[in-house]
């Protein structure tokens, strides 16, 4: 079966509020993906004080016919998403501290960056036409696996290797102790 691929711009928008501690001046955190968006770089959206919405960047949204198990676990979600990753900009003359590097439909490859920690990393809803289009690629390109269990070889598990271990234990009971040699791990080490 060919890979099959669909792509989709869409913008980030992220919202900084004012710190809730002294150690925080600004709190950042991405509120909303606009399908079909256009290029933007931190174009400002909307201000309320010292609130303000950005469109930080615009995003391809990939999907792939060997991913659709994930975007159906996406899908199934109570609020089906997308997870947007923002990096930290090294860039000492960058405008802003991040940097929008990837958005994913996938459940399963948002999970693993949200394990990593790495970044700002936020699971954002989807529009609903976001999800028709998402939901649309699955129905198109979705084929169920068989599960087939694996048959056990019929290995004798119960053979008795005797005299296998540390050459160094000299009790043949205990071939799980750990050994003693002069000076390293005795009890005249102290």
């Amino acid at each position: 079966m060919a890979l099959v691929r669909a792509s989709m711009p869409l913008g980030i928008v992220v919202r900084k509020t004012p710190g809730v501690t002294r150690w925080a001046k600004w709190a950042w955190k991405v509120v909303a993906v606009v399908p079909g968006a256009g290029p933007a770089s931190w174009r400002e959206l909307r201000r309320d004080g010292e609130t303000v919405e950005y469109h930080a960047a615009t995003l391809e949204l990939e999907l792939f016919s060997t991913d659709t198990e994930a975007y159906l676990v996406a899908l199934a979600s109570r609020v089906p998403g997308v997870v947007v990753l923002l990096r930290e900009d090294m860039d000492p003359d960058a405008r802003m501290p991040w940097k929008p590097a990837l958005v994913t439909a996938s459940a399963y490859e948002g999970q693993d960056y949200m394990d990593s920690g790495d970044g700002l990393i936020e699971l954002v809803p989807m529009p609903a036409g976001l999800i028709a289009w998402v939901q649309a690629f699955v129905d198109q390109h979705h084929v169920e696996e068989v599960f087939i269990k694996r048959k056990r070889d019929h290995k004798d598990i119960t053979l008795i290797e005797d005299g296998k271990g540390d050459p160094r234990v000299r009790q043949m009971a205990d071939v799980f102790r750990a050994p003693r040699s002069a000076g390293i791990g005795g009890r005249n080490d102290h």
